[in-house]
């Protein structure tokens, strides 16, 4: 079979069959297929889409592509599952969610990724502590998952490898956006890990990659649907990115912001209410509750109670952190030299969530390139939520960064990205729907 007549099949808006697909995937592990092919079929899907079926057929293969993880040899007395993000600014809900859904019985095999356009990456947040592996072996990684709980670790190259290329080549053909090629993406990778479910955190605003509610909502139910197909039971929440998730953005800020957290002395509203929603539905597709107000009672305990900060210490020493990360985080987090408020005057009725988190690439806190080394000590801290009224006292933000020069110029980014006001805004809801197939 010529691959160019896959290509003209679906160009034309055919389904594809099963054998056509294993024939795409297999071209993209082995890196047979030229890019300019893959392409291609990457515009005609993106275009004419893909039924759930085909969604379904092509995760699969993908997730087949390379290694897959099988949890039934640890003989784990729990559900495993997992939650993702469709990415964010200041979104530190993976280190909060792992512990809570682990301290409540739950195993989170957490495979995360780096930093994305605007977006800051799980990966690079957590190497934030010193000594962490965010690398580790598949051994060390699933001893750590039945000792501990739960393992937040980054992308290997061993689980769906076909994946990897067809996301590199979507980079940069304008195919990024296909709903049926990101469900694929995103499930093919939690496929691998042998979830038995997933929770989806599906961002839209002005700083997600949806920006509206109709987009989010499409791609929900494609993951939804299609991982049913797969036999994966998936919930999934629409969340409010219109604004910073907690009160900072950048690496090392943002561990020390989850760590307040999990010692119950810090936990903004809104980030609250997305990682109690997120957590309660991990308990709920894990069958571990079957009432959603119970199953979120059951995970605020688990931060009152000190339990969840008790589970992220041990993931943390268990991965080559410090033992006592949680009590002495200050001593161990990077901070930047230079650290200063930003003040204006007014309310702030509206964020450019996307620009902020472009100003956290210009403090060096992301990349410009593949490969670029971040100082993970940069970002703002302090930020006020939409609805705060600055008076002078009450700072916008406060900026870490690594000169004076830096500092100015996120200043001026910052400022260009905050709407000012006579009055707040009406509040709207950080968690837009709740879908569950």
């Amino acid at each position: 079979m010529l691959f160019k007549d896959i290509i003209r099949k679906k160009r034309d808006g055919g389904e594809l069959t099963d054998d056509e697909i294993q024939i795409f995937v297999d071209g993209l592990a082995t890196e047979s297929l030229p890019a300019e092919q893959v392409s291609s079929l990457a515009m005609a899907i993106c275009l004419n889409s893909m039924s759930f079926d085909e969604a379904a057929i092509l995760t699969s293969k993908m997730a087949l592509s390379g290694t897959v993880l099988d949890w039934n040899a640890e003989a784990l007395d729990g559900p495993v599952v997992d939650k993702h993000s469709t990415g964010g600014v200041g979104d530190k809900v993976s280190f909060l969610l792992a512990p809570i859904a682990a301290a409540c019985g739950c195993y989170v095999p957490m495979i995360s990724g780096r930093g994305l356009g605007h977006t800051g990456g799980t990966t690079d947040k957590i190497e934030s502590i010193p000594g962490y592996n965010a690398m580790p072996d598949f051994e060390t990684f699933r001893r750590v998952v039945k000792e501990v709980g739960c393992a937040v670790i980054g992308q290997t190259p061993e689980l769906a490898p076909a994946d990897r290329r067809l996301y590199a080549i979507r980079d940069v053909t304008g195919t990024v956006e296909s709903v049926p090629l990101i469900t694929a993406s995103i499930l093919s990778k939690k496929i691998a890990a042998g979830l038995g479910g997933l929770v989806m955190d599906v961002k839209v605003g002005t700083g997600a990659f949806m920006t509206t509610i109709e987009r989010a909502r499409e791609l929900s139910t494609s993951i939804i649907n299609t991982a049913a197909n797969l036999g994966v039971r998936t919930h999934t929440l629409i969340t409010d990115m219109n604004e910073v998730l907690g009160t900072t953005a950048g690496n090392a800020l943002e561990i020390e912001e989850s760590v307040l957290f999990l010692r119950n002395q810090q936990r903004e509203t809104r980030l609250n209410e997305v990682v109690m929603g997120l957590c309660a539905e991990m308990l709920l597709v894990g069958g571990i509750e079957e009432d959603r107000d119970a199953a979120a009672r059951m995970c605020d305990e688990a931060v009152t109670s000190g339990h969840a900060a008790e589970v992220f210490d041990r993931m943390v020493n268990a991965l080559g952190g410090p033992a006592d990360f949680v009590a002495d985080y200050s001593q161990y987090l990077a901070r930047a030299p230079v650290v200063r408020q930003v003040h204006a005057t007014g309310t702030v009725t509206a964020m450019n969530t996307r620009a902020v988190g472009g100003a956290i690439i210009e403090l060096g806190g992301g990349r410009h390139v593949v490969g670029e080394k971040l100082d993970l000590s940069v970002g703002f801290s302090n930020i006020a939520p939409i609805g705060t009224e600055l008076d002078g006292e009450t700072p916008l933000a406060v900026i870490h960064a690594a000169s004076e020069d830096a500092a100015a110029a996120a200043e001026k980014h910052l400022l260009e990205a905050v709407s000012l006001g006579d009055k707040a805004p009406p509040a709207t809801p950080v968690i837009h729907e709740i879908l569950t197939g």
